[in-house]
């Protein structure tokens, strides 16, 4: 594959490049790696260039509680706008198999005809956090090809649902009324994390619910440390209504607000370079991971934790000895 010839197309804004290019990304395959992280540093130079870099939002929330339907509607709007909308949505993988269902395009039908839209659902493959091991990468890829806006959709809610949080600029909580005790269900980590919380269905029997609810998260949310990144007023609840498109234009606008607000005080950019931290050392410990999983090293862990079971060794020990010989420079 002609990596210069893929990187061009791709900046050209071709979206079978970017297909193809976010399908390099996910291969397993060392060759495979070798050619992506080489058409990732020739889209340095040209996205670094880039008059003003896409917006990136995550988005979570409890399973059932609309996020496709949301996403959907949300991106009809922002290509209504004439904004390029890319969509990263991760599914839940087989533990047995790998294999998901990757059933997005599906559940956004509308969105996925759209000439200004692109949908890619991608596997977990058992990777924590809510978000597939490259979705980054993806990111990046997305905002090359010209992109305005991408939305990043995890899983969903869980411990180790907040990953996402480390690649995107604002990282939406998307909530249902009625659901019992809410505020005890979802783990206060991701709502320290979420700039905005909405809560979706607030239409029909669930309206009035729906506004109680946003109250009852508003008073919440006022409890919490304020951060150094949010302007007066930030983080919010809002109520959102994806089935009957009401509420969107004012969460449009709010994230808006917001992402203006930190581009003028250079948490935009200090949080990006945070992030590039972030996954330069994710990256690392992926790397001394994967000398582990080596043949030479398997047999060798295998010998070792036979002796520990037996007692001639204990696991100390044995972790040094496999790291000493392992993990050396």
């Amino acid at each position: 594959m002609d990596m210069d010839d893929l990187r061009d197309r791709l900046l050209a804004g071709e979206r079978r490049a970017l297909a193809r290019a976010i399908t390099l990304v996910e291969s397993g395959r060392a060759d495979h790696r070798a050619q992506t992280l080489q058409l990732l540093e020739g889209l340095k130079g040209p996205v670094a260039m880039a008059d003003k870099p896409a917006l990136r939002i995550g988005l979570s929330g409890t399973p059932g509680v609309g996020k496709s339907t949301f996403i959907e509607a949300f991106g009809m709007m922002l290509t209504a706008q004439g904004l390029k909308v890319a969509v990263l949505a991760v599914d839940p993988s087989s533990a047995r198999s790998g294999g998901s269902i990757l059933g997005d395009k599906t559940r956004m039908e509308r969105l996925s005809r759209d000439k200004n839209a692109f949908i890619r659902p991608s596997p977990s493959q058992s990777h924590l956090g809510g978000v597939a091991r490259r979705t980054r990468e993806a990111i990046d890829l997305c905002e090359a090809a010209g992109f305005d806006v991408i939305l990043i959709e995890t899983v969903g809610v869980g411990q180790s649902e907040t990953m996402v949080a480390e690649m995107c600029d604002l990282f939406m909580l998307l909530l249902a009324p009625a659901g019992g005790d809410e505020l005890q269900g979802v783990k206060r980590g991701i709502m320290e994390m979420a700039d905005i919380l909405l809560i979706n269905k607030a239409d029909g029997e669930l309206k009035r619910q729906a506004v109680r609810t946003c109250a009852d998260y508003a008073g919440a949310l006022r409890l919490l440390r304020k951060r150094p990144q949010d302007p007066e007023g930030f983080p919010k609840a809002l109520t959102v209504s994806a089935v009957e498109e009401d509420g969107l234009e004012k969460a449009w606008e709010e994230m808006k607000t917001l992402a203006e607000w930190r581009r003028e005080t250079g948490h935009f950019a200090g949080r990006r370079a945070e992030q590039a931290r972030f996954w330069f050392e994710a990256e690392v410990r992926d790397g001394l991971l994967a000398r582990l999983r080596a043949p030479s090293a398997r047999q060798a862990m295998s010998a070792l934790a036979q002796k520990v079971a037996e007692g001639k060794l204990s696991p100390g020990n044995a972790a040094q000895t496999m790291l000493a010989d392992h993990l050396q420079t």
